[in-house]
């Protein structure tokens, strides 16, 4: 599961001591620095996004290559919608929000979901990722087609994730695991029937494992959604940016970015 859609558990660190700065080439070409000045933007004519350049597939480098991932191809599509520049700052994900906070970015994409605590603090962008939980099985097992089904299965999940929960909630007994990739290994070997995780994580391991004998037996009717987080009081940056979206929607922008990734459209 994306750990973005968890619980961070992890140590307040000095900013200076973390943010990590690279500077991507701009999305636009010819964007003047008059461009955006409504915008109240950290650079004229430049959106600035943070993303933390490690968090495969959706902000990574391949191999010593330039930054690249799911948000960064839609942030960089945004910033050419609005006609600017986009220069990325690389920054840990423990140190994004105070980063944000204290005007170093405009924006951040870093698949950053949606809830009431965030909210209270962020303006957010109409979402551009939507997700739901998901039972993986092996393509074969034709016995669990509900998490109902899960009662009296063995499931393989982190003791920390929201998954474990829904795994013992639906009566499943839990083999606790460090993460996807050990909960996938068990599931090959028949030691466990089934594991719960985020689309978004099956989806990615799909793609660029295919084939893996697994598929999705049952997904949730609740819906996880990420979009772009900006400071309060933002609120022409957010709205420009959420005509952009619209616009990349119509356009068949996301789909193709999302499918490039994911082989399904989760934009909507």
């Amino acid at each position: 599961m994306p750990r973005r859609r968890l619980t961070v558990l992890a140590a307040t660190l000095g900013l200076s001591a973390l943010a990590l700065t690279a500077c991507s080439g701009g999305a636009t070409s010819g964007a003047s620095s008059d461009a955006g000045a409504e915008y109240d933007l950290v650079s004229d004519g430049t959106l600035t996004v943070a993303t933390e350049g490690t968090y495969r597939p959706f902000s990574y480098h391949e191999g010593a290559g330039e930054l690249t991932g799911f948000d960064v191809e839609i942030a960089k599509a945004v910033a050419g919608k609005l006609g600017l520049e986009v220069r990325f700052q690389e920054t840990q994900w423990d140190a994004i929000f105070a980063g944000l906070d204290a005007g170093r970015f405009d924006v951040i994409a870093n698949q950053v979901s949606i809830n009431p605590e965030r909210q209270e603090k962020y303006t957010f962008s109409a979402p551009y990722t939507v997700s739901r939980g998901v039972i993986v099985t092996n393509d074969d097992d034709s016995s669990i087609s509900s998490f109902a089904d899960l009662s009296g299965k063995t499931t393989a999940q982190s003791l920390t994730s929201n998954w474990y929960e829904l795994a013992t909630q639906s009566g499943a007994q839990v083999e606790a695991v460090e993460g996807w990739a050990q909960a996938v290994a068990l599931l090959k070997q028949g030691r466990v029937d089934a594991t719960i995780n985020d689309q978004l994580t099956y989806l990615d391991y799909e793609k660029t494992n295919s084939p893996t004998g697994l598929k999705i037996a049952a997904e949730t009717d609740d819906t996880s959604e990420s979009a772009f987080a900006f400071k309060k009081g933002q609120d022409k940056l957010a709205e420009a940016v959420d005509g952009a979206l619209e616009e990349l929607r119509a356009d068949g922008t996301l789909t193709t970015i999302s499918e490039k990734y994911f082989g399904a459209d989760v934009t909507r």
